[in-house]
């Protein structure tokens, strides 16, 4: 995996070659923003009306067909098929509609079209229906971006420092409680930043991406979290009849099962975009826009990276340049590798195995000791 730097993080026990992560570089790059720009091709900063539709209109007939074969097909099999068909059909579906949601994300960005009126209409409804509020996840979405791996104004998954964490950190430090701590992050995780801000940055008061009047937005974007209130609450009105029409569990079968890997997939994601043994975090003392975007790594979904959009395997050059299309991103990433050398950094290790690692690695982060740069912290998990 590409990386650099002058120091190493043993992952587990004995270090071998194989097993030692290289930390990316934290000093100032020596290129710019600029730079990077000129090495990519300009075609790759236009947007498309036609060509965003049509991921649009594709994830979208995919799911329509996922949905048609599974109403009309999975109760005509045999037990116990039918009951095993289900979760089938709810993995399936989540994946495609991970597809929609990096594509309403997009919206967000002003990646969808050259008109931001055209972004938000589409962003609001293919957000709304994945019960996403979304202006209110695409203010402080921006503010992630505007303050990525800053401990001081990151908006989401912020790792604490040593001296936060709390005394019976060290009993959850074992393999069945960090099952039990990944399966609920993955289910509840979204709702619950959403609700409660869990993860999220420290406000000095109650924050929740539903409440107009939460320290996470301006008051020029009040109204606007009012819009993705509405947009939410249509839906779930629109569920809540479903349920009424068709019963419960029908509906957790056609739309909730899905709906939980959409969400389980988000985290996944997020997570492992901004968690890994070789990135540095910064206060604000040593924090700048660039180090903190240089800041993330692209990893490997297999065949997910395409269902996907390519979000997992170019999220450098996305937090670089977020308002380049998605369909740009491979031949954009590719152009200014060369130039990011040691500062980008890709990560080949299977999703799971990467998963179960950053859960146990990753546990804090603070400077090393003796360090003069005392404001550049990594991970570490001595408890």
């Amino acid at each position: 995996m590409g990386a650099g730097g002058r120091t190493s993080v043993p992952l587990e026990g004995k270090s071998t070659k194989s097993d030692i992560i290289e930390r990316v570089p934290h000093t100032k790059p020596p290129f710019t923003v600029g730079e990077l720009k000129k090495a990519i091709p300009p075609h790759c900063f236009k947007r498309s009306i036609p060509r965003s539709f049509s991921y649009v209109l594709y994830d979208l007939a995919i799911a329509s067909f996922l949905y048609y074969i599974a109403t009309n097909y999975i109760q005509l099999l045999p037990y116990p098929l039918s009951y095993l068909a289900w979760p089938l059909y709810g993995i399936c579906q989540g994946c495609v509609l991970t597809g929609v949601w990096v594509i309403a994300h997009e919206c967000g960005h002003h990646a969808f079209s050259d008109y931001q009126w055209l972004d938000d209409t589409v962003g609001l409804i293919l957000h709304s229906s994945l019960l996403v509020p979304y202006f209110s996840w695409k203010y402080s979405h921006r503010r992630h971006h505007s303050n990525t791996a800053s401990l001081d104004r990151d908006e989401v998954f912020v790792p604490k420092t040593k001296s936060s964490i709390r005394w019976f950190a060290k009993y959850l430090n074992n393999p069945p409680a960090r099952f039990l701590i990944l399966l609920f992050q993955f289910t509840l995780g979204w709702p619950l930043y959403l609700l409660f801000n869990v993860s999220g940055r420290h406000y000095d008061q109650f924050a929740c991406h539903y409440d107009p009047n939460s320290p996470i937005y301006s008051d020029r974007e009040r109204a606007q979290i009012l819009i993705s209130d509405a947009g939410v609450l249509a839906v779930t009105y629109g569920l809540y009849r479903l349920v009424m029409a068709k019963g419960l569990v029908w509906t957790f079968c056609v739309y909730g099962g899905p709906l939980l890997v959409v969400n389980g997939f988000l985290v996944l994601i997020t997570y492992l975009q901004h968690t890994h043994p070789s990135l540095p975090h910064y206060d604000s003392s040593e924090w700048d826009w660039l180090r903190g975007a240089l800041s993330t790594v692209d990893r490997d979904y297999g065949i997910l990276n395409t269902v996907f959009h390519n979000i997992t395997d170019t999220h450098v050059a996305h937090h670089l340049f977020s308002t380049m299309p998605h369909y740009h991103a491979m031949e954009a990433t590719k152009a200014i590798k060369p130039i990011l050398g040691n500062y980008y950094q890709f990560d080949g290790t299977p999703v799971y195995k990467a998963t179960w690692r950053e859960a146990k690695e990753c546990i804090y982060v603070e400077p090393d000791e003796g360090d003069k740069n005392k404001g550049v912290f990594w991970y570490n998990n001595k408890l």
